[in-house]
């Protein structure tokens, strides 16, 4: 740890650091996954698209530069090799291994090793993402960053590890990582509060 993520959060950093965050449930991310699914022509790479934004927590542009040479294995885990992640940096993060497999399957016999799978725009994934949203009858705005989000909420859910989130998000400070720390304590005092009963 370095001494910069020591040092005590003052102003702007401690007002990023504490803002609740936006996220979805699986529940809600596998039912934009579905209705994406039934769009047509683009169906199964748009449903992949979902998934992977959700189960990687990549940003959008890493995901878009996925190729079938960079899924990759590592003591016996899938894997994605990013050759420029944000800040150009490369960088390893975990996939579900029934992911990994889905995503070769749809480039095998269809796309070269360093064929992009996602052969789309940010734009476009813009507007599938939110085209699924709406389909899937939500009732909330839906965008890419917003599976990184709901991704990293239910991995530091079932983990508890900030530090573990923060390499796996390739956040360079710890201070982005810990808006989802707040987001999840704001949410658990809130539930505790509720549960408290006070007699007459």
């Amino acid at each position: 740890m370095s001494n910069k993520s020591l040092v005590p959060l003052k102003g702007k950093a401690l007002s990023k650091a504490t803002r609740i965050v936006p996220y979805l449930t699986p529940e809600e991310v596998y039912q934009i996954a579905a209705a994406a699914r039934s769009n047509g022509r683009n169906d199964e790479r748009d449903e992949l698209l979902i998934l992977t934004l959700f189960e990687t927590g990549l940003r959008v542009s890493e995901a878009l530069s996925i190729t079938p040479r960079s899924i990759d294995s590592y003591k016996g885990h899938a894997v994605i090799n990013l050759k420029k992640g944000k800040g150009k940096k490369p960088r390893i993060v975990a996939c579900p291994n029934n992911l990994a497999h889905r995503l070769k399957s749809y480039a095998y016999n269809r796309l070269g090793l360093d064929d992009r799978i996602f052969k789309i725009n940010r734009k476009r994934a813009w507007q599938i993402v939110k085209e699924a949203g709406e389909k899937a009858g939500l009732n909330k705005r839906v965008w890419p960053h917003l599976l990184r989000h709901s991704d990293a909420i239910e991995r530091l859910r079932q983990t508890g590890n900030p530090k573990a989130l923060q390499i796996h998000l390739g956040h360079s400070s710890m201070i982005m990582t810990m808006r989802y720390l707040s987001t999840l304590t704001a949410e658990d005092a809130l539930r505790i509060q509720q549960e408290v009963e006070f007699e007459k």
